[in-house]
């Protein structure tokens, strides 16, 4: 499973890159473009982390990341959206598979908070 999650963020962070190389040369598709980036790659970066934590607190602060920019990814695809910056065609799958990735991320957080107490 911790391979398989490895790919998956990964994948998720290259589709939202390419995502963003059909936005318009705007300062606002820029700044979305920017932000989409950061915490899309933030993700598959702090998941990899998280695999090697050294203690469950420490795992519990890394996946805490991973929830937060997941989510901030949802979000600046579905801002990139409402602005008519992509098409909901375009998006539809990484907005699955980021409800997706936060659904198995908050799942694994509760396991590791209650096998921590």
């Amino acid at each position: 499973m911790k391979e398989q999650l490895k790919i998956r963020t990964k994948v998720f962070a290259h589709n939202c890159v390419k995502l963003t190389q059909s936005f318009p040369n705007t300062y606002l598709a820029n700044h979305i473009k920017g932000q989409l980036i950061r915490c899309s790659t933030s993700v598959a970066a702090n998941y990899r982390a998280t695999c090697i934590a050294q203690s469950k607190p420490s795992f519990i602060a890394k996946i805490s990341i991973v929830i937060e920019e997941v989510d901030e990814s949802n979000f600046w695809i579905e801002f990139a959206l409402d602005e008519n910056l992509i098409s909901k065609e375009e998006i539809d799958c990484l907005l699955k598979e980021s409800r997706e990735l936060t659904s198995v991320f908050i799942a694994s957080r509760k396991t590791a908070i209650s096998n921590n107490q």
